[in-house]
């Protein structure tokens, strides 16, 4: 069968990427990694430190998984090879049918364990912490913030994860000024630190009367959750800390006391907020470990000229400085202007499918990220 003979093509095409990513994952020293594990888990005290011990529980997991993952995938290339044969042979249509699944689920699994692949950083298996501010242009600028954090907290349902808000301040109309949210799975950080940047916004805006096209910005800063065991001398001397009221939905989830927290790093500019917590106390201790991580990031990166892109931090949150334009009129269109990567379903992508934006950055990245020829949308 002609199909099949091109699927056969297709699938050894697979071979030398398949052992590309065995190699990268290096999967006897995995191996190793998950026997060390299980015996550790079987000692009396593993539970006495539940924080490390669920961390651990964690990547026992996703090691297993990894390794699973490849020798399935091995196995699926001869199985399928086989299964091809014999279709070929009986002229089987049925069959011929099973091995189209097969080998759509195979294509599906390789990706899966080739992304992870790109995910190796030191932080790329952590949570991810996010912070959205709304640029000029008021009340439409503030609508936008509102809209791109439901497409992450969707992306994060898609993916199983959890979200956490941490902080957040209402539009005077509608709308978010600003949020500050946690993103809680395995690979959070990996996943969403491409997505830091300015992000623009063309549409007829449903708050001008007379109906123009508009455009606004919003910046998104994406930083790693540390653990608690990363050292950082921070001199109390450098911090100026503020309460204020937690401000938000109302009700039981609304303190009466100054319980926020606002903390100011004086020598770098790092501004880090929580009202998410029931006591002052609390929310001081997430705000200094929000500020933890950014100052972390600063020091580990030694190029002046890169310590923006390290934090997140964008100087103007306009034009000529977006890493991704969301069109909606006159056409639909989401351009990623780093990688080049659109897609015209943009209603899709504000619904949190983000995956395909997320991969081709990942790629781009891997390879050097340099820039590549691409316009931006009008």
């Amino acid at each position: 069968m002609i199909e099949l003979d091109a699927i056969k093509t297709e699938l050894l095409g697979y071979e030398a990427p398949l052992k590309e990513v065995r190699d990268s994952l290096d999967l006897a020293n995995k191996e190793e990694r998950v026997k060390e594990l299980e015996r550790e888990m079987q000692e009396p005290t593993f539970w006495d430190k539940p924080d490390a011990a669920n961390e651990k529980t964690r990547l026992l997991k996703s090691l297993k998984d990894d390794i699973e993952i490849c020798n399935r995938l091995t196995s699926s290339v001869s199985d399928i090879l086989d299964l091809i044969e014999m279709a070929n042979e009986e002229n089987d249509e049925a069959l011929a049918e099973d091995i189209k699944t097969e080998f759509a689920a195979f294509k599906e699994d390789f990706e899966k364990i080739r992304i992870s692949t790109l995910l190796s950083e030191e932080y790329d298996r952590n949570n991810a912490i996010l912070r959205l501010n709304a640029g000029a242009g008021g009340t439409e600028s503030c609508d936008w913030a509102s809209m791109l954090y439901r497409m992450y907290t969707r992306w994060a349902e898609r993916k199983g994860f959890s979200v956490e808000v941490l902080d957040l301040l209402d539009g005077d109309v509608a709308g978010i000024k600003s949020v500050s949210f946690q993103v809680n799975g395995e690979n959070a950080y990996g996943y969403l630190k491409g997505e830091k940047g300015v992000h623009r916004l063309v549409r007829i805006s449903p708050f001008n009367a007379q109906g123009k096209r508009q455009t606004s910005f919003v910046s998104l800063d994406v930083m790693p959750e540390l653990p608690d065991d990363v050292e950082l001398d921070i001199n109390p001397e450098d911090l100026k800390v503020d309460t204020y009221r937690s401000s938000g939905a109302g009700g039981q989830h609304i303190n009466k006391t100054s319980s926020a927290v606002r903390i100011t790093h004086i020598p770098t500019g790092v501004v880090v907020a929580c009202q998410n917590e029931r006591s002052q106390f609390q929310n001081k201790d997430k705000a200094m470990a929000m500020l933890k991580a950014k100052l972390l990031m600063l020091k580990q990166e030694a190029h002046a000229e890169k310590l923006s892109d390290i934090r997140g931090e964008v100087k103007e949150i306009g034009f000529g400085h977006q890493i991704r334009s969301y069109v909606l009129q006159p056409f639909t269109l989401v351009k990623d202007l780093r990688t080049g990567e659109e897609t015209a379903n943009a209603a899709a992508v504000l619904d949190g499918n983000l995956d395909k934006l997320i991969t081709a950055y990942l790629k781009w990245k891997s390879l050097g990220g340099q820039p590549v020829e691409v316009s931006d949308v009008e």
